[in-house]
């Protein structure tokens, strides 16, 4: 049995997968596996995983396109090992990611339930970092983890089930709510990863990060009741969402339940005002805002490349 099972769920990514499977196999910890889970790919993602000859990689073909969360836990139920991480296909690990993050759960006990780790922000079409995040933002009502960063007991999968299939956007975050709600998270304040930024991520998908968010909200009230304003921001996110994706009722209603939650916030006030116009009026004026403070903004820090 190996110590770690690497899942890795990939759809139409040829073109990165490789990057982030050899940045497995490039790891300081060798007892490991991959299990690639292709998400019904109509690229060449098999045949760019076929050409790793290493016995630790498995590749798994789903019959059609389900989604992250049902590609995961195909992963977790065809691995076997006591620890599990987790690696977007367009995203890498530095060397000592396994390591260090194996070596910190075998020196805690198991109520830490999972570990994970600072990232490299980085320009997927340049390669530049654009930023580095170095610590971890837990707070009352947030919890902020990126999935590529996470190394989580088995365990945790065993107690409280797998990735909930059923919420198309936020399934980690879901995910991990539900792991520190029992279990506590070890920080390893390093970046450790570099989290690719692009356009061709689910994040741009507005209809599912719509849905998926407010399955979350209505999943998670109580864990984010704990702190007003960020409740209140969540939902404010969810109404721009929905303006966006031309559901402007839908956001109206998120803009109110954000202003009941934090009525001193002016940004609301003024995105419920704006809805009045219409979605296309919304998204043009949202546009051109974003436009205005680019153009305004000084140049982007370049950072090194890790």
């Amino acid at each position: 049995m190996p110590r770690v099972s690497v899942v890795i769920p990939t759809y139409n990514r040829a073109a990165s997968v490789g990057t982030a499977i050899r940045s497995v196999l490039n790891q300081t910890e060798h007892d490991f596996e991959i299990v690639v889970v292709d998400d019904a790919s109509a690229d060449d993602t098999e045949g760019v995983v076929g050409r790793f000859r290493d016995p630790r990689v498995q590749y798994v073909r789903q019959p059609s396109n389900l989604g992250d969360a049902a590609a995961r836990n195909v992963g977790i139920l065809r691995s076997s090992g006591p620890y599990i991480a987790f690696l977007d296909d367009d995203d890498e690990w530095l060397p000592p990611k396994l390591e260090l993050q194996t070596e910190f759960l075998r020196a805690r006990g198991p109520d830490v339930g999972g570990v994970h780790t600072a990232r490299f922000i980085v320009d997927k079409g340049t390669g530049e970092v654009l930023d580095t995040r170095l610590s971890p933002e837990f707070a009352p009502g947030t919890i902020s983890i990126t999935t590529s960063a996470v190394m989580v007991r088995r365990l945790c999968f065993e107690t409280l089930g797998l990735f909930d299939e059923g919420i198309p956007f936020c399934s980690d975050y879901d995910m991990w709510i539900r792991i520190a709600e029992r279990y506590r998270f070890g920080y390893i304040d390093s970046p450790l990863v570099r989290y690719s930024v692009h356009t061709n991520r689910l994040s741009c998908n507005l209809e599912a990060m719509s849905r998926g968010e407010d399955a979350l909200l209505r999943k998670h009230g109580e864990f984010f009741s704990a702190d007003g304003r960020r409740h209140a921001k969540r939902y404010l996110h969810l109404g721009v969402l929905y303006c966006f994706n031309r559901e402007v009722g839908k956001g109206r209603v998120a803009f109110r339940k954000a202003i009941a939650l934090n009525p001193g916030d002016p940004r609301t006030y003024f995105n419920l005002c704006l809805s009045l116009l219409g979605p296309t009026a919304f998204r043009k004026v949202k546009q051109a805002k974003e436009r205005l403070f680019a153009s305004a903004a000084p140049p982007a820090r370049r950072g090194h490349n890790a």
